[in-house]
């Protein structure tokens, strides 16, 4: 008994995890993500929205490589391989699926009035996105560097702290992004305006600001942007108390504080999906058709 204690050990102590990542728990990962996302493409490919297979549907992509690459270390701890594979598919994966979020909320603001917003969806998106491949470029560059950490101490410290700019970057732009988004609906709650438009949106006696399924929009986002926030707070506490720390040495700490997360980001996009949700605004369509009325009428 004391020898078996010994060496279970030995094993944990000289893996680069700090642990041996548990087999079952890597397979449950592996297949919820696969899930998610072949529904994440499948729902791209029916409601016709391309740019959610570069972003929601590759987050999973990556995810499965990370989670993949785990579920082997759990039958091989010791190897550096699956060890670096995991660091880079788990450390940027969450990326493509904020840049999801960017991109849904400059659509919803262009069906809610973009001049409640103090910038319009084109030139939010745009910023957003950019910062967001920043980020992943960061992101990635450190997770390599730190994937060839066998070398030396000094790399793994660079790699490290490459990765935890990126991160923190992200968590910026996140509060950025939030902040912008809550101000946006209450100028949209209380009827004032960034900026006047030539044909404003103008709502009947007794209905929303924000439709139902709008609202439903919303909540997903939130959840969804709460979760890799939360995400995001872990791996940069991971990454700052060391390689070696206590954080980064706890298994159950990654599996609910990052593989729970971004799981539970990526089915909350697939439950609230935008194809379902974000549509031509009515006041749009009515608009439409009654300038074709209108010149018919003329004609």
């Amino acid at each position: 008994m004391t020898f078996g204690s010994v060496f279970a050990t030995t094993v944990v102590s000289v893996g680069p995890y700090h642990y041996v990542p548990t087999e079952w728990i890597c397979v449950l990962f592996v297949v919820l993500y696969s899930i998610s996302a072949a529904l994440h493409l499948g729902q791209a490919l029916k409601y016709k929205l391309w740019w959610m297979i570069p972003t929601a549907t590759f987050a999973g992509l990556l995810e499965i490589l990370g989670w993949s690459a785990r579920l082997w270390s759990s039958r091989n701890p010791r190897l550096l391989t699956p060890y670096e594979m995991q660091i880079v598919g788990t450390i940027i994966a969450p990326t493509p699926l904020v840049a999801a979020n960017f991109i849904i909320l400059g659509k919803v603001i262009t069906q809610i009035g973009s001049q409640y917003s103090r910038l319009t969806p084109k030139i939010y998106t745009i910023i957003f996105l950019c910062f967001d491949v920043v980020c992943l470029i960061v992101q990635a560059v450190g997770g390599a560097s730190a994937a060839h950490a066998a070398s030396t101490k000094t790399n793994a410290t660079m790699g490290a702290n490459i990765m935890l700019g990126g991160i923190a970057a992200q968590l910026f732009a996140i509060v950025i992004y939030v902040a912008l988004a809550a101000e946006t609906l209450l100028r949209l709650r209380y009827n004032m305006p960034f900026r006047y438009v030539d044909q404003p949106r103008i709502l009947e006696k007794g209905q929303p600001a924000v439709s139902k399924k709008l609202q439903l929009m919303l909540f997903g986002m939130a959840l969804c942007t709460l979760c890799i926030f939360i995400r995001s707070v872990y791996r940069t506490v991971e990454l700052a108390n060391g390689w070696a720390g206590p954080v980064i040495s706890t298994e159950r700490y990654f599996d609910w504080l990052d593989g729970g997360m971004v799981t539970l980001g990526l089915y909350t996009l697939n439950f609230f999906h935008p194809g379902i949700l974000v549509k031509k605004d009515d006041f749009m369509a009515h608009s439409s058709q009654q300038s074709t009325d209108e010149e018919a009428s003329a004609t």
